[in-house]
């Protein structure tokens, strides 16, 4: 174990300095997060002290959170990081309630703390719909008390049915079952056919997304170009020839200016005129 010279007197006794916590060894991570929780406990919160004591102890004990994020170790990058802050709280919580009168190893009292973060994590995550959690919770029962009551009357039971097995009213029942349209949610890319009765050629047909309006921004641009026309009607030909040349074929000025015979300045100069007079125009308009 590498510890630093600097050490924190508190309580009559030195604190060794752990320079880096994310690479101190396991087991040494073990007897240092004895005496860093003990020195914790005697420490004043908000002083350097207990912030130092405290993030060093979240710091050497990182390795319980990535041993209880290891099963989930198939999901992306990204959920991973989301699972190992989550963990992380966990740990946090762990630090803050820990009792060391209780003679327990600190690692079997954080884990429970470390999956039980990660547990609520996919709980209210993994619902499409934010719902409350009685309901979260009701659409459990719900799925167990049909499929128990399905074996029995061998068909689909109603909400009352449901609402006499689980001893609820049948307006709870009915909220419970709406809620739990919230844990999935289709795709407004996917085809919008029913797989049970149209043909596999349907497949590749217009999805949710194709039927859905947008706005079209094209249709507010109606009324400048009925009021530009207007404007350049009232341009001399020489002015229209000029805007044709430039922003019809695309030509440049100086091109322009040998196809009239005159300078490129001059074209320059006609080109600013107009380009003012038509912005005047809108503009006025």
């Amino acid at each position: 174990m590498h510890t630093a010279a600097k050490a924190i007197p508190a309580d009559g006794r030195d604190l060794p300095w752990v320079e880096d916590a994310r690479k101190v060894a396991p087991r040494d991570a073990r007897e240092l997060t004895i005496l860093f929780l003990e020195r914790l406990r005697v420490l004043e919160e908000g002083t350097h002290e207990h912030q130092y004591v405290r993030n060093t102890l979240i710091e050497m004990n990182l390795s319980l959170v990535r041993y209880a994020a290891g099963p989930f170790r198939n999901r992306g990058d990204g959920e991973m990081e989301d699972i190992f802050q989550v963990g992380t709280i966990g740990l946090i919580k762990a630090i803050d309630r820990f009792d060391l009168s209780r003679g327990v190893a600190f690692s079997f009292y954080a884990l429970p703390y470390i999956r039980g973060e990660i547990m609520r994590y996919f709980r209210d995550a993994s619902w499409a719909v934010h719902v409350p959690r009685r309901l979260q919770e009701l659409r459990v029962e719900l799925a167990r008390a049909r499929e128990r009551l399905t074996a029995e009357l061998d068909r689909d039971p109603t909400a009352r049915e449901l609402a006499t097995h689980l001893r609820l009213s049948e307006e709870e029942v009915r909220e419970g079952l709406v809620a739990a349209a919230g844990y999935t949610a289709g795709s407004l890319d996917a085809p919008n056919v029913d797989p049970d009765t149209a043909p596999a050629s349907l497949a590749s047909g217009r999805s949710f997304a194709d039927r859905i309006g947008i706005n079209d921004h094209d249709m507010e641009l109606v009324e400048d170009f009925h009021t530009l026309a207007h404007l350049l009607d009232g341009l001399d030909d020489r002015e229209r020839a000029i805007l044709e040349l430039r922003f019809g074929k695309d030509m440049t000025q100086a091109q322009i200016a040998r196809e009239l015979g005159v300078s490129q300045m001059h074209i320059s100069r006609l080109l600013t005129r107009t380009l003012h007079k038509l912005r005047t125009g809108m503009l006025g308009d």
